[in-house]
């Protein structure tokens, strides 16, 4: 279903509702902030089934995978956001050191303005709404961009965002990334862009913001690594790997991009990894209803490919008209080859034994700086060792993907993996300026910082600062 672009005349005039909005006030209040986060989640609530079945249509994406990763994280983002708002608005008090007595000073937190909010194909409603969520609690008015790659789930988004909010508050636009954003980023001065997506692109969105010095955040993607340590317990970490390996069939930025196992345990793993493929999606996961599809023909001739670059263990098998690939394991695959450079995303798990854990560093640091990483371990200084020296944006220790539904922790990239953290608290403050504020007394005005200076104001100054 193909979407009808928005054209320049159109977000024009989107752009500059937006503008006047925001500077009505409109969006400040605590009361609009928390009105319309509840319609937008009871927007969602009574289009639930409308936004499940679109991104069925779009990539076969599993009821179960598309609650549970979706809209089941939208609405918990919604309850953490209204729960801790007021909170989060009221001014910090923070001290007042001696030098600037007699003075109280706090933290005031104001919206950015005008933001951008670019979403991808993989997570088409969730990685949209979750950062929309921080942005209005920030007090923001928002242009929104849903990946043309989704169609069915751009459209159910638009529909609902329009019902939703007044034109002036959060507006969407559509069409190609390769040509909407340009017209968007180039054309109009945004207070902020937030993307999500792959890292060629992150570089182009950041190149584009960087003339106007637009503060941009950048969730993008890497190589990240299940690690599987001698003392694991391997039929967990087994387990817990397919799990996630799989899950919208591998189409996940957090998602194992490889294994990395003890060669002690290696055997034991892939028998184990099997058992469990098996047991979730049957003897042909082709006709499994939990297995999801590869989202268009360019990715599946791409991951397809990487099918030739090693042993096939697991897996292996193909159907280019259902944009299907089985859930495969690669074993003896090439440190060099293109499998083990670029991010896999898709479900291929190349599977590489180690002995030394420095080899696991060596690896790693080919592709420097995942988004996510893994570690399955029952030794705690081999837990430390992996934690403090592999550089990632986060993870998890015997098990995947868990952080990113946890509220309460930062989620974002390091280096080329992302810039800026959301989620929770830190949604609203990556949509917030932290204003400094000293209020001085009025009472008392001492006269030792005025000329004329002396030598007994010097030795004051003195004093006080040290």
């Amino acid at each position: 279903m193909p979407i009808t672009p928005s054209t320049p005349e159109e977000m024009a005039l989107r752009y500059e509702a937006l503008r006047r909005h925001f500077e009505s006030g409109a969006t400040r209040a605590y009361a609009a902030r928390r009105d319309a986060l509840k319609s937008l989640g009871k927007a969602l609530r009574e289009h639930e089934t409308e936004v499940l079945e679109a991104m069925h249509v779009d990539m076969r994406k599993p009821t179960f995978e598309a609650y549970m990763s979706e809209l089941g994280l939208v609405h918990a983002e919604i309850r953490n956001t209204l729960k801790h708002l007021k909170e989060w608005m009221r001014p910090e008090r923070v001290s007042t050191p001696l030098a600037l007595q007699v003075a109280e000073s706090f933290i005031h937190r104001a919206p950015l303005g005008v933001v951008l909010i670019i979403g991808p194909w993989n997570y088409p409603a969730q990685l949209i709404l979750a950062p929309l969520i921080g942005a209005i609690a920030a007090g923001n008015c928002a242009l929104v961009k849903p990946s043309n790659e989704a169609p069915r789930t751009a459209a159910v988004i638009e529909r609902i965002l329009t019902k939703v909010f007044d034109p002036g508050h959060v507006s969407v636009v559509q069409g190609p990334g390769s040509a909407v954003g340009p017209q968007l980023i180039e054309r109009f001065r945004f207070d902020h862009i937030f993307f999500t997506g792959s890292p060629s692109v992150g570089k182009k969105v950041a190149a584009m913001a960087a003339p106007t010095l637009t503060p941009v955040t950048l969730e993008l993607g890497g190589k990240s690594p299940a690690i599987v340590d001698r003392h694991a317990d391997v039929d967990t970490a087994a387990r817990r790997i397919a799990w996630a390996k799989y899950f919208n069939a591998g189409q996940t930025c957090i998602s194992p991009d490889h294994a990395l196992v003890h060669e002690a345990v290696m055997e034991a793993f892939l028998v184990a990894f099997a058992k469990y493929v098996k047991h979730f999606f049957g003897n042909d996961p082709q006709q499994s209803l939990h297995f999801a599809r590869i989202i268009n023909d360019k990715r599946f001739a791409v991951l397809s490919s990487y099918l030739e670059q090693g042993t096939v263990r697991l897996g292996g098998k193909c159907d280019a008209a259902d944009r299907y690939i089985a859930p495969t394991v690669l074993t003896g695959v090439p440190l060099d080859s293109p499998v083990m450079q670029a991010e896999v995303f898709g479900p291929i798990l190349p599977v590489v034994p180690w002995k030394e854990k420095e080899e696991v560093l060596a690896i790693v640091r080919r592709n420097p700086f995942p988004l996510s990483a893994y570690i399955f371990t029952n030794d705690r200084a081999t837990e430390l060792f992996f934690v403090e020296r592999v550089a990632f944006g986060g993870g998890c220790v015997n098990h995947c993907m868990l952080h990113f539904g946890n509220e309460a922790l930062p989620f974002g990239g390091i280096g080329t993996s992302g810039q800026g953290h959301y989620h929770g608290r830190h949604s609203f403050e990556r949509f917030s300026h932290a204003k400094g504020i000293v209020r001085s007394s009025l009472l008392i005005d001492p006269g030792v910082q005025y000329p004329p200076y002396s030598r007994m104001k010097e030795r004051v100054l003195r004093w006080v600062l040290g």
